[in-house]
Parts: structure tokens; C-alpha cells; sequence
């Protein structure tokens, strides 16, 4: 039962993710040609309204999750995702292109607050197993992104910015079908429905306090390389789209190697040692994106934040999972989800409009500043606050707390 539910939630979280970028990807087409696009606070404000949508929607996911079996909703996930992008090729107004982008926001809402939960639920037993499987599923979803990148940029270069939405829509009703396949005979029906009251968010809200800021870093790390990654290289530094995909896909690509193998490098060198080091690799290439002088360095530093900026979600969603109990794991990963949603909404609007007036590099330097204030407020931490080794039985992680 445990392979089957990481093998299908890798393939929904490849296709979840893939959607989240295959449209931004498109933005700098469009801006290019003067088309439903015009100025970058536009694309700040796609992202912005797009991510408030997922974050408004995830908290109605989380209610449906204890009503209906898991597979019938990323079968909804699914279709919605592939008609979304089926439908954005139509839109002639810059309102239609925000309305059909909602609508796509909304069925990538689905997987993050119940899957990763699921996985963590029915791996609760041994630390190492939990940082396998978490390590596992997050690769799955960058390997889809990788993917995403190398394709979207030819497609669109080759023939038109609307091939590549048709292209994935329709091989995103394959990975949907894989993935509901491989759920066959598996339940997720849960006898225990915790209390979804606002009292029971609020409690599940501080047991995750600690890692506020690792989330809120992670959100605004993402939004800001998919949202204006793509126009930085193709507008400042010419860089043709086609060759823009190619380095976001390998940016993309380094994150999925140590997305894989953040089991590994946690049991070696522990949970604290491997959190930091994304951080501290995660700001020096963000200083060296936004203060880059020619294309070389700013390729060079975008692809380092991509190995930086991935290593950090494995290690959060280990941290929440081996703190939050079972029961409240559904609650606690919509959370975190949540926050990332929100500080990629906020960076992304702000992004956008500073963009305009001071140039498409300087999002960079600003996510820099912030990641820098995440690293100093837990390199002083003790390694119990970031829970036990790989290795370390799960009461070691919750007397830690």
C-alpha cells in the first residue's frame, strides 16, 4: 500500500507541479509580443491573485478530505488542471487570462495539503523511512517541473505560445490516469475526523510555528524564479526561450538530485546540518542572480539555487511530520502549503511593481535580504528544534518539542 500511494503521488505531484509553471512560462512570450502582457506588475499581479485562489481553495480541500476518498479527488485535480490549460489559449483579455489562470490555480490546490499528509501518515514509524519517502515525492514533483521547462520554451519557440498548454493538457490526462491507477484497492478513509473548527487551525497553526520562516522562505524562493527567472534571462540577458527553458530546467534539475537524496544527506549529516547549508547556498545565489553582471553568472547562480532552494522542502515537510501527530498532519501540511502560498503572493505582487521601477533583476536581491533574515533566525537553533536525526525514533522527535 505504501508504494502504491508514493508511486501515485508522485505522479499527481509532477503533473501539479509541472501546471504551476508551464503557464508563467509563457508570461515573457507575451510581454515580448505586447499581448494580454504589457508591463511586469501584471505578471505580479497574476501570480498574486492565482496564489491567493490556491490558498482560499486549500482550506475547502482540507474539509473535503475527510469526505471523500483521496483518489476521487486528484481525479477532479487532474481534469480541472488539463482543461484550465486547454482553456487559457482562448483567452483574448487580459481578465480572461486572469480568470482561466484562477481556474488552473485552483485544481493545483488539491495536492499538497492531503497527499504529503498521506504519505507521512502511513510512514510514521521510522525517521529514516520518513525522510526517504518525503524526499522521494518532492523529487517527483521537480522531475515534472524539469520537464515542464525543457518542453514549454521549443514548443512555444517552434510553433506558438499556445502548442505547449494544448501539448500538456492532453499528456497530463496520461500522468492523471497513471496515478489513479496505481490507487486501485486503496483506501483513504480515516475513522478519526479531528475537529476542523477554527480553534483546532489555530492550534495546528502553533504546532508549526517554529518553521515559519524556513516556509515563508520556501514560498517566495519559488514564486520569484518562476514568476521572473524566465524574464530576467530572456529580456535583460537576451537569452532566446527556448535556451531560458533549458536553464530553468536544469535549475529545476539539480533541486530534483537533492530533492532524491535528501535522505541520504539527512542520515549522514543530520536534519540541522542540511537545512542550514540550503540556506546559506540559497542566499549567496540569490545575491549573485540579482547582482550579475553578464548571463554566465546569473545562469551560474540560478542553477546553485535551484539544489539550494529544493533541499528545503523535503527537510520542512520532515520536520512537520515528525512533530505533528498523525491526526492533525492533514491540517499542519495545508499550513504549510498556505504560508508558502502567501509569502509567493506577497514577493510576487511587490516583485512585479518594483520590477517596473527599478529593474526585472532586483526581485533577487529582495528574496536575498529575507532568506538572509530566515538563516539568523535558526542558526542558533539546537539540533532538537529541527527533530532527531534520519535515524532517530519518533518519541526522540517529540520529546525534542
Amino acid at each position: 500500500m505504501k508504494k502504491k500511494i508514493l508511486l501515485s503521488a508522485s505522479l499527481f505531484h509532477a503533473l501539479t507541479d509541472a501546471a504551476s509553471v508551464i503557464t508563467p512560462m509563457i508570461f515573457p512570450i507575451l510581454y515580448n509580443q505586447q499581448f494580454l502582457i504589457t508591463r511586469y506588475s501584471q505578471i505580479g499581479l497574476l501570480s498574486n491573485f492565482g496564489l491567493l485562489m490556491t490558498l482560499a481553495v486549500q482550506f475547502l480541500v482540507v474539509h473535503l478530505s475527510f469526505r471523500y476518498e483521496y483518489r476521487l479527488l486528484m481525479l477532479a485535480s487532474g481534469l480541472g488542471i488539463c482543461a484550465s490549460m486547454a482553456l487559457i489559449p482562448f483567452a483574448h483579455t487580459f481578465g480572461a487570462l486572469i480568470a482561466f489562470f484562477m481556474l488552473l490555480r485552483i485544481f493545483t490546490s488539491f495536492y499538497h495539503p492531503i497527499i504529503i499528509a498521506w504519505i507521512s501518515k502511513t510512514r510514521s514509524g521510522s525517521g529514516q523511512e520518513l525522510d526517504e519517502a518525503m524526499g522521494i515525492q518532492s523529487g517527483s514533483g521537480n522531475a515534472g517541473v524539469m520537464l515542464a521547462f525543457l518542453t514549454v520554451g521549443f514548443l512555444a519557440q517552434r510553433w506558438n505560445w499556445k502548442t505547449p498548454l494544448i501539448a500538456w493538457s492532453l499528456f497530463g490526462l496520461f500522468l492523471g490516469a497513471l496515478g489513479l491507477l496505481a490507487l486501485r484497492g486503496v483506501s483513504s478513509r480515516d475513522e478519526e475526523r479531528p475537529s476542523l473548527n477554527t480553534s483546532s487551525w489555530i492550534r495546528s497553526l502553533a504546532g508549526i510555528k517554529n518553521y515559519i520562516p524556513g516556509i515563508f522562505f520556501g514560498g517566495m524562493g519559488w514564486s520569484v524564479t518562476v514568476y521572473y527567472a524566465p524574464s530576467l534571462l530572456n529580456h535583460k540577458f537576451h537569452i532566446p526561450m527556448g535556451q531560458t527553458g533549458l536553464y530553468l530546467a536544469l535549475w529545476i534539475g539539480l533541486g530534483t538530485i537533492t530533492g532524491y537524496g535528501y535522505g541520504i544527506w539527512s542520515r549522514r549529516f543530520g536534519r540541522k546540518a542540511v537545512f542550514l547549508t540550503s540556506l546559506v547556498g540559497a542566499v549567496v545565489s540569490l545575491f549573485v542572480i540579482g547582482f550579475a553582471p553578464h548571463k554566465g553568472l546569473a545562469v551560474a547562480g540560478l542553477l546553485a539555487f535551484g539544489g539550494f532552494l529544493l533541499m528545503t522542502y523535503p527537510s520542512l515537510h520532515t520536520f512537520v511530520g515528525s512533530t505533528v501527530l498523525p491526526e492533525g498532519q492533514t491540517q499542519a501540511f495545508s499550513w504549510v502549503s498556505n504560508i508558502q502560498l502567501i509569502s509567493g503572493a506577497i514577493i510576487s505582487l511587490v516583485s512585479g511593481f518594483l520590477s517596473d521601477a527599478l529593474g526585472i533583476h532586483f526581485p533577487f536581491i529582495l528574496t536575498g535580504i529575507l532568506t538572509l533574515a530566515a538563516l539568523l533566525f535558526y542558526i542558533r537553533r539546537g539540533p532538537e528544534f529541527f527533530g532527531a536525526k534520519a535515524e532517530g525514533p519518533r518519541e526522540t522527535v517529540l520529546d525534542g518539542f
